[in-house]
This record gives C-alpha cells, structure tokens and sequence, in this order.
C-alpha cells in the first residue's frame, strides 16, 4: 500500500502550502532543483539518507501537484515549473532565517559547494546596492559563482564573471557556510588561512555589507570607491 498524504484540514494559505511542502526531504529537493535540473541518481548522492522509495515517493507527489516536471528520458532531470520557481524566495528567505540555528559543523553533517551558491542568494540584501556597480567571484571547493551588481540590482549567477571582479574569494563549503552563519567573520577566516581574498580593500568591504557580514556603516562612502 502507497504512502497516505497526510495534511491539516485547515482553510488557510499556510496550511496548503504546508501540504504540499511541509513533509521531511521535500523542501531539500526543491533547494536542489532551485540551482538546476536533477537526475534521480544526483538526487540520491545529494541527499544522502534520503532512501530510494522515499525520494521516488516525494518526486511522485511534486508532479502529481504541478510543482515539478518529470524527465522524459535517463539524460533529462526533473525540473520545477513556474509554479515550483515560485518557491524561490520563500526558500532564500528560509535558508537566511535558518543561518542563525546553525551550530559548529562536525564530521556528521554533509555540506556540498554547490550549496554555496543558494547560501549567498539568501544573504544578499538588495537594499544594500545603491551605490554598488561591480562583481564579486567565489570560487567554494570546485564551484565557481559570482554577484554581478548592475544598475543597483543584484544578481547571483553561476560561472566566472565575465569581466573584471572587484573581489575573488577562494575557500572550501564549510568555511563558506560558517561566514555566512556568522559564526566566523571574513576577516577571521583570512586571519586563520581558510579564506582568500584578492580585491581592494573598500571593494572587500562593500561585497561584505552587501552579504549582511558587516554593519552598513563600515561601507566607505560612494565618492570615495573610485
């Protein structure tokens, strides 16, 4: 007999969207279909513990909902649809609101480097932007992405940035976790060899305000950057 879906019984916007994502690994796999289609195969090697019949279960459930697409081949992955992409900021806004629980990582919690790139699209603050026009690269393990800041608007993107960035940071997952947590500050992580930063030092600060690791008045003032 199949799993019985289980939900509240209640009238309410939050209760339904509770129904539809609110059961264990679910919202884990719409965080990996957020950076990128899945196969069934990198599902399982991303959520270790996950088990094959439940994933199979919870990716049934998303298509029957709408949430997401099921591949038409081995080569394809599943992939959200508008309605799934919808997910995007709550799950940003989660991931920001969830940095502050984080404890001190040990050898019994998984981390990945891809996981840097949805980690800094939850600490950006846009509000933060006005008076930035430049990029900052990262480069967690063997993933690189970058913030390119454009007409005061941030974005987060995958690969190198095509230009010049003012600020290219090197450091492994779970330093990068653990700076955006504010358990260990930028500044520390130089200090102790975990980080690498190459940029001016205004540029390192402005990339650190904007990610919400430094106060806003530590930002030099616009007319002095350039």
């Amino acid at each position: 007999m199949g799993h019985i879906r289980r939900n509240y019984g209640q009238y309410c916007g939050l209760a339904s969207a509770l129904d539809v994502v609110g059961e264990r690994w679910t919202l884990l796999i719409i965080r990996e279909l957020l950076l990128g289609p899945r196969r069934y195969g990198e599902f399982l090697a991303e959520l270790p513990g996950i088990g094959t019949n439940l994933l199979a279960e919870r990716l049934k459930n998303l298509v029957e909902l709408g949430v997401i697409t099921k591949p038409e081949s081995r080569e394809q992955g599943y992939e959200l649809t508008d309605l799934g992409r919808q997910l995007r900021e709550p799950v940003l806004m989660l991931a920001r609101w969830g940095m502050a629980f984080l404890g001190a990582p040990d050898d019994g919690l998984e981390v990945r480097p891809h996981w840097g790139f949805l980690a800094v699209q939850a600490m950006i603050d846009p509000a933060l932007a006005s008076d930035i026009d430049e990029a900052y690269q990262f480069h967690v393990d063997d993933v690189v992405f970058h913030i390119a800041v454009e007409g005061r608007v941030p974005r987060a993107v995958e690969g190198p940035y095509p230009g010049q960035a003012a600020v290219i940071a090197r450091t492994d997952a779970k330093t990068f976790v653990e700076i955006g947590a504010k358990r260990l500050s930028p500044f520390e992580a130089l200090a102790s060899g975990r980080l690498s930063l190459v940029g001016e030092t205004d540029a390192v600060i402005r990339s650190s305000v904007l990610l919400g690791l430094m106060p806003a008045t530590a930002a030099p003032m616009a007319s002095s950057t350039h």
